[in-house]
């Protein structure tokens, strides 16, 4: 694909998450009488959200950027053998935040005071499931990133702060579901979405920066075929 097309996939790695904080802290900004501690991000888009269209428009641009972006990741790590499974996970994650955003929660607050909680409805239960394929490639993306940088000299300088991410990605998923933090959901959700997604972006600006030569044309194909032709590969 012509470099442009590239670059503007590329570019997908910073808008998306970009857009999906913008997204919340807009959505919570609306949300009157309840904090962001209260109100966890998939509350933002339930029918008894105020403006709900706010949040679902950021899970699902996030989730088609997270594609799109992938997509130009492969190609910049030299085509599917060279990349490993990474670029995939972030598509796949892309295809889950698309479901977590259409496929709504019944309720803004898990346990409305005054209101007795019917069963979860079908697509309660899907958004519930694509929110966990989306949380385990938040750890799994950067855990594969970082394996595959190792030994890459353009990429090693990521490699540590993607490791860091995987960890406090997972820290803080384990203070999200402890009941001692219950009251502090919504905040810990907030850090714990924000974190592999600063991420994200790092490597989207990274590949963005190997992505043209200093005449601006040569894409990152070009580049590992070069090093190959100096190598007699």
């Amino acid at each position: 694909m012509e470099i442009g097309g590239f670059r503007l996939r590329a570019a997908c790695g910073i808008l998306g998450p970009l857009a999906f904080t913008g997204a919340w802290v807009a959505g919570s900004l609306r949300q009157a009488g309840h904090s962001m501690a209260e109100v966890q991000l998939s509350g933002l888009a339930a029918p008894d959200a105020r403006d709900p269209g706010i949040m679902i428009a950021g899970f699902v641009v996030l989730g088609g950027s997270a594609i799109a972006f992938g997509s130009a990741l492969d190609e910049g790590l030299g085509g599917r053998a060279r990349a490993g499974l990474a670029p995939l996970v972030i598509r796949a994650s892309g295809v889950a935040m698309i479901a977590a955003g259409l496929l709504r929660r019944d309720r803004m607050l898990l346990d409305p005071p005054g209101l007795v909680v019917a069963e979860a409805s079908w697509h309660n239960q899907l958004h519930d499931l694509a929110s966990l394929v989306g949380y385990g490639a938040s750890v799994a993306g950067p855990l594969l990133l970082a394996r595959r940088f190792g030994g890459d000299a353009d990429w090693a300088a990521l490699r540590g702060p993607l490791l860091a991410s995987a960890l406090a990605t997972g820290a803080a998923m384990a203070l999200f579901v402890s009941p001692a933090f219950a009251p502090w959901a919504g905040i810990v959700q907030r850090a714990m979405v924000t974190i592999p997604l600063a991420s994200l972006l790092a490597v989207a600006c990274r590949l963005l920066a190997l992505g043209a030569g200093a005449d601006g044309q040569s894409g990152p194909q070009q580049r590992y075929r070069s090093r190959r032709l100096l190598s007699g590969r």
